[in-house]
């Protein structure tokens, strides 16, 4: 049996309308208050010729596959066909064929009938998984003509991905969804999570966040109902009720291993463990860090340059472009600098960290002025010996290692230590044009614990790893000493005249999704959280992908994307009520004049024009990058826009 302390008594809202009763009692039976509301039916479409001239197609040899995507889509598909067609001659026209098969059901549906499937889809029995099987099995679909029986919606990616590998695509829709015969349930749902009043939200099918807004929308709760379930888990299914969900703007809290319902309920179940603990915890970082930030002091002719409006997802007139790194190596100016102090005490020297990037923005042309720092000076006041030698880099020679180690860790009450840096904000603000905003920023709390623990860099953070799951109370309290130190520091940065701020989780990417969900994710909304409304933050971290939809809920109003996938599937992952910056791999700086003018031109042409992209590299310019290359990447982007 399953723990009871599971939901533990949390209000549970499900969408399910084939098995509501089973899925109300599933959740009872993980101590939940259950909500259910059957949010769609099943409608036959009447007359249905496309479907009859279908089955005269099959019957008569003009379909060489037939995909089929649902069990109820082929009983209705029989049904209607039935009255217009010989049932059995049908039948043997599609035994005669290519059938592939979505999932279980409608390969139970056609065991009924006699028939067996030629090629079954895998889990999680998406569209891609459709695509990869007719790749993997080698079905030959060029030339072919393939039909594809559609539910509710139709398919527009799979069918695009049939076209593309040379198929002629005939859909045949056999059943539309609707909105059930008593709304009401549905209608109550939708005023509990507009109220507040719901703590978890579980989807079993795309289609359900549809009907779920129509209602709202009807009852005209549609910003009420987005608020509350901004506030809300979320658990889906599987990764196309996910997409949906996302593509509305709506945040995904977890999937289960397997797209079943029972799986869905079991997994937010542990889930809703969490997340009461977490909403019994005290916050992490106190709501008054940044209450002493005068908000009409923050607006300025920056505003309306296109950096900013882009932060906002406002029209601007071309991409703006910055570049991480942009004060570095790769210059001479920089460099010579650097002959004469270390790059600690360059960091510690605002003049000059304020004159070698006020240098860079002169020199490139760039659309917003990052701070010159480093993430790690940060640890210094809160007990951490830092050095940086050269060849080496950045080495921490008292590292947290064991439990005993977090008593010298010490909490960054005030960020006077930090000086230095407020300092360096005054002066590149002072520096440059006022057009030009300023960019302050910070290590997230995943990385700077990863420094603090590993004493520098790391190829596999072993010792963080060691103590994050072997020692939770130890790395709770790193993390939440390192949340509100980042949110003070940060604040004192918007203090000082940041216009936006930058967190950097450069080593996030060593974690998996679910790890990066219970031992980072707290951290940084907390941050993110704590900092003044209407000062943009961008949420950067790098090497993992697939940890975008979780940056994306922990915040920021643009989300940092690395080359390590391609910019538009980036912006539909993160949801496109955020804006995204980058994304272009650094080395192709390294390649010549043509390289980057064709991957600049991809990475423009993947933003599509729309606002809320700013133009970045997807890490910092490397050492070795001919400064010329750096300027002519500038040019293009801005010809481009031209």
């Amino acid at each position: 049996m399953p723990d009871n302390a599971g939901f533990a008594g949390l209000r549970v809202a499900a969408f399910e309308s084939r098995r509501s009763s089973e899925m109300a009692a599933m959740i009872e039976r993980f101590g939940g208050v259950a909500s259910v509301s059957p949010s769609m039916r099943e409608v036959p479409i009447a007359e249905n010729r496309e479907a009859i001239d279908f089955a005269h197609r099959v019957i008569t040899g003009q379909i060489d596959v037939f995909i089929l995507m649902t069990g109820v889509g082929v009983r209705h598909l029989l049904a209607e066909v039935e009255r217009h067609v010989d049932r059995q001659r049908f039948l043997e026209a599609i035994s005669d064929i290519v059938t592939i098969v979505r999932g279980p059901k409608p390969t139970a549906v056609l065991k009924e009938l006699g028939l067996k499937p030629t090629h079954r889809v895998p889990e999680p029995n998406t569209w891609r998984e459709v695509l990869s099987t007719i790749d993997r099995e080698g079905i030959h679909v060029a030339q072919q003509n393939v039909g594809l029986q559609e539910y509710g919606l139709p398919n527009a990616s799979l069918v695009a991905g049939l076209e593309a590998r040379g198929a002629r695509v005939h859909t045949v829709r056999v059943y539309k969804w609707d909105l059930p015969v008593d709304v009401a349930p549905l209608e109550a749902n939708v005023r509990a999570i507009a109220a507040g009043e719901i703590d978890v939200a579980m989807f079993t099918s795309a289609h359900q966040v549809v009907n779920l807004l129509r209602v709202a929308d009807r009852l005209e709760l549609g910003a009420a109902l987005r608020d509350g379930l901004a506030a809300v888990m979320i658990a889906s299914i599987g990764p196309t009720t996910s997409e949906a969900l996302r593509e509305f703007g709506l945040h995904v809290d977890l999937e289960p291993e397997h797209p079943k319902m029972g799986q869905l309920v079991a997994a937010a179940a542990r889930g809703a463990a969490e997340l009461a603990r977490q909403k019994n915890q005290p916050r992490i970082v106190p709501a008054d860090v940044a209450a002493d930030i005068d908000a009409s002091a923050l607006a300025g002719p920056w505003d309306e340059g296109p950096f900013m409006k882009a932060c906002r997802r406002q029209p601007s007139d071309r991409t703006p472009i910055w570049l991480m790194r942009q004060a570095g190596r790769y210059m001479s100016e920089y460099r010579a600098v650097r002959d004469k102090v270390s790059f600690l005490e360059l960091c510690k020297n605002p003049e000059l960290s304020a004159e070698v990037m006020v240098t860079a923005v002169d020199k490139l042309g760039v659309d917003a002025a990052i701070i010159f720092s480093d993430l790690l000076p940060i640890l210094e006041p809160m007990g951490l010996e830092l050095e940086f030698t050269p060849g080496d880099g950045p080495v921490i020679h008292n590292p947290l290692r064991e439990s005993a180690d977090v008593e010298r860790f010490r909490e960054l009450d005030s960020v006077e230590p930090l000086d230095f840096v407020m300092q360096t904000v005054k002066h590149t603000r002072a520096g440059i044009a006022s057009s030009i905003p300023v960019i302050g920023f910070s290590g997230a709390p995943f990385t700077l614990a990863s420094y603090a623990i590993e004493g520098g860099g790391s190829r596999n953070y072993a010792h963080t790893k060691m103590l994050m799951y072997r020692d939770a109370g130890a790395w709770h309290a790193i993390m939440g000493r390192l949340a509100r130190a980042v949110a003070r520091y940060l604040a004192g940065q918007i203090a000082a005249g940041a216009q936006a701020v930058q967190l950097f989780d450069s080593w996030a990417g060593c974690l998996g999704v679910e790890d990066y969900r219970r031992y980072a994710f707290p951290y940084t909304k907390a941050i993110i959280d704590a900092l003044p409304p209407g000062v943009p933050v961008i949420n950067f971290a790098t090497g993992n992908p697939a940890l975008l939809p979780l940056l994306a809920q922990a915040g920021g109003d643009v989300i940092g994307v690395d080359w390590r996938i391609e910019l538009d599937e980036a912006w539909r992952l993160v949801g496109s009520d955020k804006g995204v910056q980058g994304n272009l791999d650094p080395t192709v700086l390294l390649s010549g004049r043509e390289a980057s003018r064709r991957r600049a031109h991809d990475v423009l042409k993947r933003a599509a024009g729309r606002p809320g992209h700013i133009f970045n590299l997807g890490h910092g310019v490397l050492p070795q990058t001919p400064v010329e290359n750096v300027q002519y990447l500038v040019e293009v982007v801005r010809e481009a826009n031209a």
